[in-house]
């Protein structure tokens, strides 16, 4: 009953986990988390009085950008850091225009506090070129969110070369336009949860292989005992008592298991001691307990059957299992039905050569059977 109730809570578990992935993968927080919007920018350079264009889907927005059309100069801010960090920052540039966007390299400070100070400076929106050495790469950045304010990021590449041409005087302009949505479904949460679940399903059937593997082992093992106790029961000898025989005589021994007298017609076993019993008194006894009633000789272990217990506490009455029960002959054991139930043996260790303290010929010796005359 325990290892049923844990079988079904071990299944409510995996259908819980099951019910758990779908809803969150479909979510609609779930994929507003993920969803990310490109940033189409056509850029012109004015170089005296020729104007060169260029459009392209070059940036990313930020996370808490407001998404919408801006236009204007593009300007960095002064000085040789181009981090923008410190709220004196200044755009020189800037000065007398209208609309404009300021140019700044990440790094030095939050992505919060850069925009903060291009929002305090004027600027209608932001661009943030990406670290030196990562050339195209770039992300949606997770800052602030400042009202009507656009804020993009783009490769250190193209970053850099807008930088450079403004540095020799060329005039830069951007327009940024909302490109397309995209929804990331390989993210890190996704990947840890799917990292997790195969994990949790991988253990599940681990342990349904191992438990199978041990069960099998287990009736392998216990039905080579079934076996060998058969084996072992028919060595010890059967004797239908007859008329004329000592043991049912009025001076007679009486069997102490039932207190009862021998009768005609009883079948009784001899055990290795020479001590006798009814037959369906006998067998279940030794079951249970292993030694003869009377001299308490080991009668298992005398057939050649030993029998460890690891925590020498249960009975071998308890740790009789209905397997082997079934698996005995009604020759061998009667039809005594009474047998205790009872586990399986912890730990069988069949013993070849045992000392033998009765003659071979009494073990081999047949059932005597003996009809009473009519």
């Amino acid at each position: 009953m325990r290892a049923l109730k844990l079988g079904i809570g071990r299944k409510n578990a995996i259908s819980w986990l099951v019910k758990f992935s779908f809803l969150w993968l479909l979510s609609p927080n779930y994929c507003m988390a993920d969803a990310i919007w490109t940033a189409y920018m056509n850029i012109s350079f004015h170089v005296g009085n020729h104007m060169l264009s260029e459009l392209g889907e070059t940036g990313v927005f930020g996370r808490s950008s407001t998404l919408k059309r801006v236009s204007g100069i593009i300007v960095p801010p002064d000085g040789k850091s181009q981090s923008a960090c410190h709220p004196n920052t200044s755009y020189s540039q800037a000065k007398g225009l209208q609309t404009w966007l300021a140019l700044i390299e990440r790094g030095g400070c939050t992505f919060t506090q850069k925009i903060k100070v291009a929002v305090e400076k004027g600027a209608s929106g932001v661009i943030i070129y990406n670290f030196a050495g990562t050339g195209n790469q770039m992300f949606p950045m997770s800052h602030q969110a400042f009202e009507d304010f656009v804020v993009v990021m783009i490769g250190n590449l193209k970053g850099s070369e807008i930088f450079h041409l403004i540095q020799k005087g060329v005039h830069v302009t951007a327009m940024i336009e909302v490109g397309r949505k995209h929804v990331i479904w390989m993210n890190h949460y996704f990947v840890t949860f799917v990292i997790a679940t195969t994990a949790i399903f991988a253990y599940f059937i681990f342990y349904q292989i191992h438990r199978v593997w041990v069960e099998r082992v287990q009736n392998r093992r216990w039905q080579q005992f079934a076996t060998d106790l058969r084996k072992a029961f028919a060595q010890l000898q059967l004797k239908v008592l007859k008329e004329g025989d000592k043991e049912i005589t009025p001076n007679g021994e009486i069997c102490v298991i039932c207190f009862e007298g021998y009768k005609h017609n009883d079948t009784i076993r001899v055990l290795t001691c020479k001590h006798f019993f009814h037959k369906n008194c006998i067998d279940p006894w030794i079951l249970d307990h292993g030694t003869c009633p009377i001299c308490k000789c080991d009668i298992l272990k005398a057939l050649g059957i030993q029998v460890d217990v690891e925590d020498g506490a249960e009975s071998l009455h308890v740790l009789m299992s209905t397997e082997l029960r079934g698996s005995l002959l009604p020759n061998d054991l009667g039809t005594d039905n009474e047998l205790p139930p009872a586990r399986r043996l912890n730990k069988v260790t069949h013993v070849n050569e045992q000392p033998r303290t009765w003659n071979d010929s009494q073990l081999n010796s047949e059932v005597e059977e003996v009809h009473p005359s009519p």
